[in-house]
């Protein structure tokens, strides 16, 4: 192995020398200017209709914007440079879900170094193709990231590359504090600022920028309640593995919090919360339909909290929500749409027993139509258990105006005579 690295708690290659020190703010302005003409200076935007969600006045930080769609090409490319110039012939190498991937892939290709990205198997495939797309060699190894991990482990040994670790290093960390150096300038009037927390990378370096200028800005980390290993750190003074879980947002999706972010977080971060799943996936369809823009379910956890009630004390308040990306595969955000317009009332499915006689399709679908639902999708069976022979089941998908319009339009069928049955 390599003089001036050491395996960490996860089984990572960690350069020695980010674990010698904490990170600093004059590490955020030196990784500011080093990175600044090569990264994008995302916009940070107020936003009216969502100030009006929970009583204050809301602002975007749009990460999503960055070339690669996240914010982890700052970290990426901070680290990258600090490479000796006599050690890049031997490449980089990297684990990641996917967005830190791209970060690396893409400033290593245009700095002339090879890179390698080892994704868990079941990252989404936008990602994972975004990634070969951008020139780096992908590995799908193992069901999550911590498998992920000691495999690139494993190869780093082999190949002599230069391990670029996706939150647990100091160069990281400080190339995304630059974020929190844009906000300031952006909007100074922030009060609270929310940011998506998976290994803490993120979120130390936004506080200690944030925090070094305007100490009294409440910084609130959000991660999925399926994989809270942030929450958990915290409550039990300690960086706890929390066991695999089961969330859309897999760019946060990480187990144990780092060994240098965890104190950071501890010492500049006011709180943390936990959202669920249907938070999550609601918030990706509200940023579509009010604010126009695709964030993934990673990013959109932000939105989640402040909208859901879980960050509290924000009315009249100025709430700056990081968007930290927007790479979402499409079936993804397809299957969340159209969830999210079901649970909405904005699109039903139901399940209605009719005559199978002539004219029998055609008296219900014209009952339909007399309440103004609009069929998406009709499917006529004969076959179904538990039919008589005269009876036939239709299901149909509707677009429909709400829930109380579901609930006008089955009363009516039922008042028709007809058996309903919502599915």
């Amino acid at each position: 192995m390599a003089a001036g690295y050491h395996i960490g708690a996860e089984g990572a290659i960690i350069d020695a020398s980010t674990l010698s020190r904490t990170v600093e703010l004059a590490d955020i302005e030196e990784a500011y200017h080093r990175i600044k003409s090569e990264v994008v200076q995302t916009p940070c935007t107020p936003s009216e209709v969502f100030g009006e969600l929970f009583g204050g006045h809301a602002w975007f930080k749009f990460e999503n914007l960055q070339r690669t769609g996240s914010f982890k090409e700052r970290g990426a490319l901070n680290r990258i440079l600090a490479i000796p110039a006599a050690e890049r012939p031997n490449g980089v190498i990297a684990a990641s879900a996917g967005n830190h991937a791209q970060g690396v892939a893409y400033h290593a290709r245009r700095l002339g170094i090879e890179a390698t990205i080892v994704m868990p198997e079941r990252s989404p495939l936008v990602k994972v193709s975004s990634t070969e797309r951008l020139g780096a060699r992908v590995i799908l190894h193992g069901a999550g990231y911590d498998a992920a991990l000691k495999e690139a482990m494993r190869l780093r040994e082999e190949s002599g590359a230069t391990f670029i670790h996706a939150f647990d290093d100091a160069h990281i960390i400080a190339g995304q504090g630059t974020i929190g150096l844009e906000l300031l300038e952006q909007c100074p009037e922030m009060d609270v600022l929310v940011v998506p927390v998976g290994g803490g990378g993120l979120i130390s370096g936004i506080a200690i920028a944030v925090k070094a200028a305007r100490p009294e800005v409440r910084i609130v980390g959000v991660e999925a309640a399926a994989v809270p290993c942030a929450l958990e750190a915290r409550k039990t003074k300690e960086r706890v593995m929390v066991p695999p879980g089961e969330t859309i947002a897999d760019g946060i999706a990480v187990r144990r919090v780092g060994e240098i972010t965890h104190p950071l977080m501890e010492e500049w971060v006011d709180e943390i919360v936990a959202v669920g799943e249907e938070e999550i996936a609601s918030a990706v369809l509200l940023l579509l339909e009010r604010e126009k823009t695709v964030a993934e379910a990673a990013a959109a956890v932000t939105v989640a909290a402040v909208v859901g009630g879980h960050v509290s004390n924000l009315k009249g308040k100025n709430v700056v929500m990081l968007l930290s990306g927007g790479n979402i595969d499409v079936n993804l955000l397809s299957r969340i749409i159209d969830r999210g317009l079901i649970n909405d009332g904005r699109m039903t499915r139901l399940d209605v027993l009719v005559q199978d006689r002539p004219g029998g399709l055609a008296a219900l679908t014209a009952r339909i139509a007399e309440k103004g639902a609009n069929i998406v999708r009709l499917d006529h069976r004969r076959a179904s258990e538990g039919l008589w022979l005269t009876e036939a089941e239709v299901e149909v998908l509707l677009e429909t105006r709400g829930r109380s319009h579901v609930d006008e339009l089955v009363a009516y069928l039922e008042e028709s005579g007809y058996s309903v049955r919502r599915v």
